[in-house]
């Protein structure tokens, strides 16, 4: 019989999904502190000095954070939350609820319009299975689940963001001038006692605009982008007809909806670290 293998050489190799999840954590921590040294990260997620820099590397190549000499330092949270490269993997299980209760608001025959915030993605997803839609949006990815899915969809083409995948400028602007739908539903990058931000001036003007094409106008929120700002504010939550968000949302956000005049919806989520089912 061969001599014993090491210790290290019996370990099982962590699935793909396994190493996804510890880089988000990874990302999470350092977003939190704003900057962290990379040998204190080795300790806290119990890897190998190797295994972080491995890490840390995928997540620098994505411009999620800034890799330095011996430490990380994070970009502005709103830069990572608000790229669609990453955004979707952040706080998935109330993404989810909250795309649940959206879709209650939907009924066939309906012409909807939907932004490209990663927070709708699972209302899309469950609006391609919703008979005789008609959904205007300036998402890419979004266009292409509601097409698989048989939806009639209107694309509002313009500037076309790598970075969101999605479209945006005059002639965005210009096709929802044309339209009306029955419900919008639009997310927010940053919302701070009310007043509602995003760091691009044409995504800004866009949900503006998004306010005067429907009946009914949804914001959907996860509790994460409450208490931030950025640069751009577009108009304040009492612009819209209801608002759905997650159950950890701060009361003081709660109170400034309420006080806005605007309809609140809160719904409970699989709590982060339990097993999302996408």
């Amino acid at each position: 019989m061969s001599g014993g293998t090491a210790p290290g050489d019996r370990k099982t190799r962590p699935s793909d999904a396994a190493v996804e999840q510890r880089r988000q954590e990874i990302l999470d921590h350092i977003i939190e502190q704003g900057e962290a040294r990379i040998d204190d990260l080795t300790a806290r997620f119990k890897v190998s000095l190797m295994t972080m820099h491995r890490d840390l590397d995928d997540l620098a190549e994505r411009r999620l954070l800034r890799k330095l000499r011996g430490k990380v330092e994070a970009y502005p949270a709103l830069t990572v939350e608000s790229a669609a490269r990453f955004g979707d993997a952040l706080h998935r299980g109330e993404k989810d609820a909250l795309g649940e209760a959206a879709a209650r608001h939907v009924h066939p025959g309906q012409t909807v319009f939907v932004d490209d915030s990663t927070t709708l993605l699972p209302l899309v997803t469950r609006l391609a299975e919703i008979e005789g839609l008609t959904v205007v949006t300036n998402s890419l990815r979004a266009a292409r689940v509601l097409g698989d899915g048989g939806a009639d969809v209107v694309l509002a083409g313009g500037r076309y963001s790598r970075e969101y995948d999605s479209c945006a400028g005059p002639e965005v602007l210009g096709l929802l001038d044309s339209i009306r739908a029955d419900v919008s539903f639009v997310s927010v990058t940053a919302v701070a006692v009310g007043r509602l931000f995003h760091p691009d001036r044409d995504y800004a003007e866009l949900k503006k605009a998004a306010l005067k094409v429907a009946n009914h106008s949804v914001l959907v929120v996860d509790h994460s982008k409450f208490g931030r700002t950025a640069t751009y504010a577009h108009g304040d939550v009492g612009d819209y007809d209801l608002l759905i968000t997650g159950e950890a949302t701060p009361t003081e956000e709660i109170e400034a909806a309420l006080n806005a005049g605007t309809a609140i919806e809160i719904v409970e989520h699989v709590p982060e670290g339990q097993p999302y089912d996408s």
